[in-house]
């Protein structure tokens, strides 16, 4: 008797564990299924009135969407986020491919362990929301085999925030230190920046820190992306942050760009954590400007110098309180002071 309801209870655990595990399985296949994605244009959506001009006599800042994943999990948040960019005296915000539509679970996973979760805010309708706050779209970011399989929608979709300007946000999966790969790299640009001019749009790239893998003794990957792209349909938004990270001549970058620096990705690098210390190592990380230990002054005399268009604030994590509004409103006061 001992030993039949034992097995009973043994097949009860069992099929438990499978319902439970079936449940997770359908639950995941759901969560990750592909949906149509619907593109902003402008026959579809609200058109963004507020377009974005540069002007050689004006710098725009603007605020990447990176930082606002965490406060825009409905449209009434983001528009409460978006409204306080605006009073801290930001001009514009820049937007990332994979936040205004639904992001998928890979993404989702890795903006969260990077410490800057994109959030829910892939649901809502952007252009509805930057026409309302009355902010301007900088550039949009993207990626490079979106613009391949379809530059027009890609345009379109930029347009319609009132922006012509394209960035590529980097390439995942992608070996920098390949002289043939990164050279590919540099005619593929090529191709997708011709192919966007062709709707009046055009095309940046954007560096991490994964472009100074040396190529050859004496050059780069980033030296080859900017010596082997044509300067008629590929410019730079250049990140000084990662460049300083992986121990380059950040000044000596930014003068080689030259006009073709059209955007900067500002940050600030530093230690901001009270003593004592355990060691006489401190870890080093994004912190807003000025209380870091960068030489901001001097990289913004150079993008001045450059005729750079728009500075764009994109601090990783570790914000003042553990929140990006207050981080960015700390980081206007430099911004305000050089820019505007």
């Amino acid at each position: 008797m001992a030993k039949k309801l034992k097995f009973r209870c043994k097949k009860k655990q069992v099929i438990c564990i499978v319902v439970i595990f079936l449940v997770l399985l359908f639950g995941i296949w759901k969560f990750t299924e592909k949906k149509e994605t619907l593109h902003y244009s402008r026959e579809t959506h609200t058109t963004v009135t507020n377009v974005t001009e540069y002007r050689s006599d004006e710098i725009l800042i603007g605020v990447q969407q990176i930082m606002i994943g965490t406060k825009c999990g409905s449209y009434k948040e983001a528009l409460a986020t978006l409204t306080a960019i605006k009073e801290a005296g930001y001009d514009a915000v820049e937007l990332n491919d994979f936040m205004i539509h639904p992001a998928g679970l890979s993404v989702k996973l890795l903006t969260k362990f990077s410490g800057m979760p994109v959030g829910n805010g892939g649901k809502l309708d952007w252009s509805a929301l930057i026409e309302e706050s009355g902010l301007k779209v900088s550039s949009f970011h993207t990626y490079l085999d979106s613009i391949e399989a379809n530059p027009k929608q890609v345009a379109e979709e930029a347009l319609c925030f009132g922006t012509n300007t394209v960035v590529i946000t980097g390439m995942y999966r992608f070996d920098y230190s390949s002289l043939e790969e990164v050279e590919r790299l540099a005619e593929r640009l090529n191709e997708a920046g011709k192919a966007l001019s062709e709707y009046g749009v055009r095309l940046l790239y954007h560096n991490h820190n994964c472009e100074l893998q040396k190529v050859s003794e004496e050059k780069t990957a980033y030296d080859i992306l900017i010596e082997e792209t044509d300067a008629a349909y590929v410019n730079f938004e250049f990140d000084s942050y990662w460049f300083a990270d992986g121990g380059a001549n950040v000044e000596k970058v930014m003068e080689k760009l030259g006009n073709r620096m059209k955007l900067w990705h500002i940050n600030d690098r530093g230690c901001t954590k009270a003593g004592p210390y355990m060691t006489p190592i401190l870890s080093q990380n994004a912190t807003e400007l000025g209380n870091g230990n960068m030489d901001l002054d001097g990289l913004a005399a150079i993008a001045k110098k450059n005729g750079v268009e728009a500075v764009i604030l994109e601090t990783h994590k570790n914000w003042v309180e553990k929140n990006p509004i207050k981080s960015l409103k700390v980081s206007s006061e430099f911004m305000k002071q050089h820019f505007k």
